[in-house]
C-alpha cells in the first residue's frame, strides 16, 4: 500500500480550503482581479500562490522516494514534515503582522524534505 497518495489527498483539502479563502476575500471586498492594493487579500493569494509551487514538486519527489525505497517509515517522516511545514508556512503568511518564524519554519522544513527526497533518490 502506497502511503504518497492519502498525504496527497490532505494536501489537496488544504489547497481547496485556501481556493476557497481566496474567493471569500475577493467576494467581501468585491475585487475580481489582483489585490486591489488589499493587505489581507494579497497575503491569501500568495500563500495560495505559494502553496501550488512548492507542494506538486514535493510530493512528486516524495512519490519517487516511496516507490523506490519502500522506507515507510522515511516516508512518513517526509510527509509529516511537509504537512507541518506547510501548515506553519500558511500560518505565518495569512497574518497581517507577521512572525516571520512561522515562514522560515515552513520554507526551511520544505526545502529539507525536497533536499532529503532528492538525496535519497540519487543514492538508491
Amino acid at each position: 500500500m502506497l502511503l504518497t497518495p492519502y498525504y496527497a489527498s490532505l494536501l489537496a483539502l488544504i489547497y481547496v480550503a485556501l481556493s476557497f479563502n481566496v474567493i471569500r476575500l475577493r467576494m467581501k471586498l468585491q475585487i475580481a482581479l489582483g489585490d486591489g492594493k488589499d493587505k489581507q487579500l494579497r497575503r491569501a493569494i500568495r500563500v495560495h500562490g505559494n502553496y501550488a509551487e512548492y507542494v506538486p514538486l514535493t510530493l512528486i519527489m516524495i512519490y519517487f522516494v516511496e516507490i523506490q525505497s519502500q522506507n515507510l517509515l522515511l516516508v512518513h517522516g517526509l510527509c509529516s514534515a511537509f504537512v507541518l511545514a506547510r501548515l506553519s508556512h500558511i500560518y505565518g503568511v495569512s497574518q497581517i503582522r507577521e512572525n516571520i518564524a512561522f515562514r522560515t519554519f515552513g520554507l526551511f522544513i520544505t526545502g529539507c524534505v525536497i533536499s532529503i527526497s532528492a538525496i535519497s533518490i540519487i543514492m538508491a
